[in-house]
């Protein structure tokens, strides 16, 4: 444990981001998540094997077998959180380890966040990749009005209910609606998308960020229907919205 800083002097939950893609350098990541590595008596994560695999790559050395980690995934009920808040109080410096960005966005770890707070558990985000947030930067569109709304609905009629509200608010004010879906359902969303939206509205679309081969695009949604990417089985992120900077 690095020695030059200080930490929480009270039971402390924190919050460490992880790459978005096997292919992102670990740069990616804030110094001090590193420093902090160590220190750590308690790991909430969505799943052992890969939080194992990840905290090898960045050169944790502590053992595994005598380290507690608990699962913390969709499927978590509060009486697990109650307990696990209850060992954090304990042994003091735990951390929730994203599955892939950061803990709490579009992310399972948000309900141990909230039971933390209840309880008076001091909590410490750390930086780190998100694509949600990277892709909205990299859009051009409105940084000072949007709303994430996670997962559309599966159902076709629910969807394109959903679609053509999403697109009435962008019309109405210009904020930035931002969704995200299965990457294996990503190019029948896109199709509904470019169907059923007004084709002067602007998406992004950010694919496989951080990745060597990622990108973010900002087209009208009559130039998407023109050229449409393949993004099956592609981890990404879409924003639909409208220029507002009258450039």
């Amino acid at each position: 444990m690095s020695a030059s800083f200080n930490l929480n002097p009270t039971p402390t939950l924190y919050l460490f981001p992880t790459l978005l893609s096997d292919e992102a350098e670990s740069n990616w990541l804030a110094v001090r998540q590193f420093e902090l590595m160590d220190a750590v008596n308690i790991w909430f994560v969505e799943n052992e094997r890969s939080a194992r695999r990840f905290l090898r790559k960045t050169g944790y050395r502590k053992d595994f077998d005598t380290l507690p980690m608990r699962v913390l995934d969709k499927n978590t009920e509060s009486n697990a959180l109650k307990l696990y808040i209850k060992e954090l109080s304990t042994l003091g410096i735990g951390a929730i380890l994203s599955e892939a960005g950061c803990p709490g966005i579009a992310d399972p770890g948000a309900a141990l966040v909230s039971e933390a707070q209840k309880q008076g558990i001091d909590v410490v985000a750390l930086s780190g990749p998100s694509s949600i947030l990277l892709t909205l930067m990299a859009s051009g569109l409105n940084g000072q009005h949007f709303t994430f709304h996670g997962y559309l609905p599966i159902k076709p009629d629910e969807r394109l209910k959903k679609i053509k509200a999403l697109d009435a608010e962008v019309q109405k004010n210009g904020s930035a609606q931002i969704f995200i879906e299965t990457p294996y359902r990503n190019n029948a969303l896109l199709n509904d998308l470019t169907a059923n939206c007004n084709s002067e509205h602007i998406l992004c679309i950010g694919k496989d960020l951080t990745a060597n081969q990622g990108w973010t695009r900002s087209k009208k949604i009559k130039d998407w229907s023109i050229s449409a990417p393949d993004l099956h089985k592609i981890p990404a992120v879409f924003i639909l919205g409208k220029n507002v900077y009258h450039i």
